[in-house]
């Protein structure tokens, strides 16, 4: 590869942030960066359960775009913390439109990776009228086979050593379904137990999202109160297949999507969320401009990764 590749933009603070209660039960933080008249997008984290981090405003250009970032239920700033009761994908959706009117946007940029491309796809094709572009990274379409690879028989044949770690919480006879496996350890009473095992899926993940080996990320997958969020909202995700009406119903409803243009970024050698999504969504979907990085894995700070999505979000900008 070539050293010309796009970086990220400087890192930057928000210049408003928001509580905003969108339940009788949740209430959700919202944080805007960039330029308040520039073009407005909104960034769409990963997990289920991860919530926003530092990087995310960085690969929009601050003086033309407009950004907002919110912590979704459960997760990061919103409250309360870890909460699976009313916590689903349309829940998710209907705060995305509820944030869009609180801060007065008409239609804006929708920017997701992973989950984040999930829960993009969930909104543009309930809402596509409100999305100007939709830009999105590492493919996860919330089918029993993408959940299957990853969580129970797939991955574990390219990443053994991790794998043999997520599999040591759960006993020999439960695990014909792990998913449902640690489900029920999530959401049991056992603090202790639920602490273990949400340390020890987080970390499977943080061991596999990059090309390259890195200790460091998976060592923060694991931190008690990250680990304990991440774990359960997206294993309760999982484990009710993402709220979905079918299967693949993000694919079959891709036909919404249409009259949006944006761009599919996907790596090669991405573990989580395998690339043949990717492509069926790319074929569902053509108008996207469709980007296989060769180099790269599932994580949104790798070189490649980075690269093609700055290069999105600078061809929209004046758009």
């Amino acid at each position: 590869m070539t050293d010309d590749r796009r970086g990220l933009f400087p890192a930057i603070e928000p210049f408003a942030t928001h509580r905003l209660k969108v339940s009788g039960l949740h209430e959700i933080f919202v944080a805007e960066y960039g330029n308040p008249s520039g073009k407005p997008v909104v960034v769409l984290h990963g997990g289920p359960g991860a919530g926003m981090n530092a990087t995310m405003p960085r690969f929009h250009d601050a003086t033309a775009y407009r950004m907002v970032l919110f912590d979704q239920r459960g997760c990061g700033q919103s409250t309360p913390y870890a909460e699976l009761r009313e916590n689903t994908t349309w829940d998710l959706v209907a705060d995305i439109e509820r944030v869009r009117e609180h801060l007065g946007i008409e239609r804006w940029q929708v920017f997701g990776g992973s989950w984040g491309s999930t829960l993009a796809l969930a909104y543009a094709e309930t809402h596509p009228g409100r999305v100007t572009e939709l830009l999105l990274r590492g493919i996860f379409t919330l089918r029993r086979e993408e959940i299957e690879w990853f969580y129970q028989k797939g991955a574990s044949f390219l990443a053994p050593e991790a794998f043999a770690e997520y599999l040591k919480p759960i006993p020999e006879d439960e695990r014909g379904d792990l998913v449902a496996a640690y489900h029920r350890r999530l959401t049991g009473e056992d603090e202790e137990v639920r602490l273990a095992v949400a340390r020890a899926w987080a970390t499977w993940e943080g061991s596999t999202i990059s090309l390259l080996p890195d200790p460091g990320r998976a060592a923060a997958f694991g931190e008690p109160r990250y680990a304990l969020a991440f774990a359960r909202i997206e294993c309760h995700y999982f484990f009710n297949h993402g709220f979905l009406d079918r299967d693949d119903q993000l694919l079959a409803d891709a036909y919404r999507l249409r009259d949006i243009p944006g761009a599919i970024v996907h790596g090669r050698y991405d573990l989580c969320t395998p690339v043949a999504t990717a492509w069926e969504l790319h074929k569902a979907w053509t108008r996207a401009d469709f980007r296989v990085v060769p180099d790269s894995g599932h994580a949104m700070t790798e070189p490649g990764i980075i690269h093609e999505l700055v290069s999105a979000t600078e061809r929209f900008k004046r758009v």
